[in-house]
């Protein structure tokens, strides 16, 4: 469950994702904490329920993040602490655009994405003492017009697989990004400033 880059100090919550992004954001804050892997339901994405809108879908997965995770820590009887969940999810006209399932799919959602904006929507949940504590950041991004060629080299560095709407901001699809407006923690993940608003809850304190 844990590995070399745990902090040393004793962990203050678990962090129910195995995104490296969201780890290094709460290791950027000085938050001690330990990765809990929870099985994943079937599929590589949770479904969108029938007439549930894209904002609404984002927070459902989130707070199912969080109960499962609060299953599993007590079924393997860990330690009971704090757990942090996240579900991002890229919005473009209403839609959800997720993980891509393949190249094809990549370039589909990256030529859609070309020259115009759209929403990231991240949700976060904190599970603490029987509660939900619950917040969500919203971030309008431009990405400038792309070429055919830049989307196919994009996908030849592999970088969009595993990633919502095909791209993560922190790396090379950041030369595609014309503006944003909201939260770039968010983008990439998990949104620092209302984390550590809920993290404030669970007297978590930031150094």
């Amino acid at each position: 469950m844990s590995d070399a880059h745990t902090p040393a100090s004793a962990p203050r919550l678990y962090l129910a994702s195995a995104s490296p992004r969201r780890r290094e954001l709460l290791q950027q804050i000085g938050v001690a904490h330990e990765v809990l892997r929870v099985p994943a339901p079937p599929g590589e994405d949770e479904p969108q329920l029938p007439g549930e809108s894209a904002a609404d879908y984002v927070q459902r997965t989130a707070l199912d993040k969080a109960r499962r995770a609060v299953t599993w820590m007590r079924e393997q009887r860990l330690a009971i602490l704090p757990i942090l969940a996240a579900d991002t999810t890229v919005i473009l006209d209403g839609a959800v655009l997720g993980k891509p399932a393949d190249r094809t799919d990549a370039l589909r959602i990256l030529q859609a994405l070309s020259g115009v904006e759209h929403e990231v929507h991240t949700a976060v949940v904190l599970a603490v003492d029987g509660r939900l504590h619950e917040a969500l950041s919203v971030t309008r991004v431009g990405m400038r017009a792309t070429t055919d060629a830049e989307r196919e080299r994009y996908c030849d560095s592999g970088e969009p697989f595993g990633k919502a709407g095909a791209y993560g901001i922190q790396g090379l699809a950041s030369a595609f990004i014309a503006h944003i407006a909201g939260s770039y923690s968010g983008v990439m993940g998990l949104p620092l400033f209302e984390t550590a608003a809920l993290l404030a809850r669970a007297d978590i304190q930031i150094p």
